[in-house]
């Protein structure tokens, strides 16, 4: 079996676990999210790997990239990324990508998006099981009515995440 390395990387917004494996970042989540078991252990399965403590380039890129993000630097970010997760749950992290900086959508634009209206509800279970928070934007995905819903990390969070980008034009 092969190794993950993980590192716990505590910010002011909040604290992150990050995972890379072979060269890729594959974990990005909160830390104490409720769904935590559930995200590692489907990215654990899905590489046959088990977490080690351990950091690497990818992990100092990745904190480096946030920190620069979460200052208003950075609106995108280019570490090299390995998707865990069933075909349909790429393909909405995949469209997830496509929501830019500072803009926003609902789960029927992301349904949509990947020609299947009826899907909102699998679209929002894809959603909330990013495991690469702020890198793949769920947080940019609101309510049909432009209310605040659902986030791993919290909605307070999320309304952070949502005026940092909308008040910081890079």
């Amino acid at each position: 079996m092969t190794n993950i390395n993980i590192q716990y990387f505590k910010h002011p917004y909040a604290e992150f676990v990050l995972g890379s494996y072979e060269g890729k970042l594959c974990l990005c989540d909160f830390r104490y999210r409720k769904m935590r078991e559930s995200v590692d252990n489907r990215i654990q399965r899905g590489l046959n790997a088990t977490f080690v403590e351990q950091n690497d380039d990818v992990l100092e890129q990745t904190k480096a990239q946030l920190e620069e993000y979460f200052l208003g630097e950075r609106s995108v970010f280019d570490i090299p990324l390995l998707l865990v997760g069933t075909d349909f749950q790429k393909s909405i992290w995949h469209a997830l990508e496509g929501i830019k900086y500072g803009e926003t959508a609902t789960y029927l634009d992301l349904a949509l998006s990947i020609g299947n209206e009826k899907s909102v509800r699998a679209v929002g279970n894809a959603n909330g099981a990013n495991g690469l928070a702020i890198i793949i934007p769920c947080h940019r995905i609101i309510g049909s009515q432009g209310e605040l819903v659902g986030y791993g990390g919290g909605l307070s969070l999320k309304k952070r995440l949502l005026e940092l980008e909308q008040n910081l034009f890079i």
